[in-house]
């Protein structure tokens, strides 16, 4: 074997990437949407995009034949009229008596060229007299502007144009065909228009190059965020809040609720498959029940049911998440679709919890929020609680930063748990104490109750939040407060330390005092306590309306529902996390 050092040759130089037209049209529109289009890979449908998929169907279909060869015209493909749909200009081969002949059309035309730097899927393209003229369909109806459309539109048809330019082609100009007016726009190829998307393609390149670097800042009250899909993961008027820009007011950009509801399922055994647009759940071969999939916004199975393959990519494909919980609650995990996104959110969450300042003051914040918000309920829920508790919980809150490492900061917050836990009866309604006492936090097993009712919820809420970090794109297993362990999601954990209280705790007080579960809903063993099929039942039903009471973020103003905020929440530590703010956010109510 030889002992020479081997050669080190150096990588070859990746060649530039090509901007799609669609990007480039992005970027004329916001800065901020491209980079998380097409850098970070995010993209969520609203009921615009859904309609923009429905005008496209018909032309969405690729020809049978090709574009000519320039310059030379070949016949294209003749495609029928569709039942419900508009007839297009020049759709037909054959103009009517007395009229010019219509130009024959190719469907769905797919350019690159590398010297230039662009590629676009081009919706349709028009060729007669050696001339080819690309067409792309917007849904909404033609703009009353300059020019007849906006400047992203007539940039995505200049990319077009400059592709079949480059490909041969005799192009003069483009079209835009607005289905809403059922208008065409004629696109002229102005040395302004070229030069301004070339600006563009050059724009798009230099931000690929450095992926990593800082989002575009978020548009400030700008009218373009409204009817914007992916409003709900920029949150414009969020980060400008807390940025310090100035915004009149947080907006409702976004739905306040998550749409449809979750499919709870608990059996030993069984099997839950899909049937057309329908999720089954049978046991023994017989069918119990059945729920839409288009109405479910998760399915939570509790026990050892087998789930086909064919529901869980139906379910994958539609966004919809499978928590796994043992039997007896445990919570186990989660299946969700691929999606392809945070993997640069993913990088920026490791590099920051290798850093251990960092990752330390990361874990100081999230302590000093859980501590309020203990504190917080026992001053406002709490009947009797001695003014000297709840002076202490906010000395402790104060002594966050005083501490070193992790270790002293794990014991300031189970100091302030203890005090809390130790006056939480205080919550309990007067004439029902005597039912529901508890002596501390106990678990593993829960010895009364309480401690039953209060793992159980915490059970649900690492599942909401293990869920929502994947939906954003974190790796939910590597947290700053929390450290890694086998079978424990970390930065779950960590990010729903400041929602116990307010959520969690809140939910199970809610439960016992308004008598949604009594005494008789539990099973009293040697070993510890447990809860009753019925009791269960009973609480899944308080803490689905918990996580669907509207709540007002208490620095944005934002108004959504708590499952909704946990969303809004981590998306914002994310923006922390790239360096769009300087404190992690936090969840405090006075």
């Amino acid at each position: 074997m030889s002992t020479e050092p081997a050669l080190l040759v150096p990588p070859l130089p990746e060649d530039p990437p090509l901007v799609p037209a669609r990007m480039a049209a992005e970027l004329a529109y916001c800065p901020r949407l491209f980079a998380l289009e097409w850098l970070h890979a995010e993209f969520e449908d609203n009921a615009f995009t859904v309609d923009g998929r429905r005008v496209h169907r018909r032309v969405d279909q690729p020809g049978r034949k090709g574009l000519p060869k320039p310059p030379r015209d070949l016949p294209g493909d003749e495609p029928g009229d569709e039942p419900g749909d508009e007839p297009l200009a020049g759709d037909d081969d054959e103009g009517g008596e007395g009229d010019d002949p219509a130009p024959t059309i190719t469907r769905q035309v797919k350019l690159s060229d590398p010297a230039l730097g662009l590629l676009a899927v081009i919706d349709l393209v028009e060729h007669e007299d050696g001339r080819v003229t690309p067409v792309d369909f917007k849904r909404g109806r033609a703009p009353d502007v300059p020019l007849g459309a906006y400047e992203p539109q007539r940039v995505q048809v200049c990319v077009q144009a400059l592709l079949l330019r480059a490909h041969g082609y005799r192009c003069d100009g483009g079209a835009l065909y607005f289905a809403g007016s059922k208008r065409r726009v004629p696109v002229e190829l102005s040395p302004e228009l070229i030069a301004r998307t070339l600006e563009l393609r050059d724009e798009a390149r230099a931000m690929a190059g450095a992926p990593r670097g800082p989002l575009p800042p978020p548009l400030v009250d700008s009218p373009k965020c409204r009817g914007c899909s992916l409003v709900g993961i920029c949150l414009p008027d969020e980060v400008n809040a807390l940025s310090g820009r100035a915004v009149s007011e947080a907006r409702p950009l976004y739905p306040a609720r998550v749409d449809g509801v979750p499919l709870v399922v608990r059996l030993q055994g069984g099997f839950i498959g899909k049937d057309g647009g329908e999720i089954v759940v049978r046991e023994r071969g017989k069918p119990l029940l059945k729920a839409r999939i288009a109405d479910t916004s998760e399915v939570i199975v509790y026990g050892s049911a087998t789930t086909s393959s064919a529901l869980l990519a139906a379910l994958a494909e539609a966004d919809v998440p499978v928590a796994l919980h043992s039997f007896g609650g445990w919570y186990q995990g989660s299946f969700t679709g691929g999606g392809g996104v945070g993997a640069l959110l993913r990088i920026a969450q490791h590099d920051a919890a290798a850093d251990p300042a960092r990752a330390l003051a990361i874990a100081r914040e999230l302590v000093r929020s859980k501590i309020k918000n203990q504190r917080t309920m026992l001053r406002r829920n709490g009947e009797g609680v001695p003014a000297g508790a709840l002076a202490e919980m906010k000395r402790l809150a104060g002594l966050v930063d005083e501490a070193g490492d992790t270790a002293a900061l794990m014991g300031v917050e189970g100091s302030a748990a203890r005090i809390y836990f130790m006056h939480f009866d205080a919550l309990i309604r007067g004439d029902l104490r005597g039912r529901f006492q508890m002596d501390g936090r106990n678990r593993r097993p829960p010895q009364d109750p309480v401690n039953c009712l209060l793992s159980f919820a915490y059970a649900c809420l690492v599942r909401e939040v293990s869920q929502v970090l994947q939906r954003v794109g974190f790796d939910a297993w590597r947290g700053f407060l929390h450290q890694p362990r086998h079978g424990r999601p970390a930065l779950a954990l960590d990010l729903m330390e400041e929602f116990r209280p307010i959520l969690a705790d809140s939910a199970v007080i809610t439960a016992i005092n308004t008598g949604a579960v009594g005494p008789d809903d539990f099973l009293v063993h040697p070993t510890g306590v447990a809860l009753t099929e019925k009791g269960r039942k009973a609480f899944l039903m308080v803490w689905q309306r918990r996580l669907d009471e509207l709540a007002t973020h208490p620095v944005t103003g934002t108004r959504v529902s708590m499952l909704r905020m946990l969303e809004v929440h981590a998306r914002l530590f994310a923006r922390f996390l790239h360096g769009e703010l300087a404190l992690p956010p936090s969840w405090t109510p006075r």
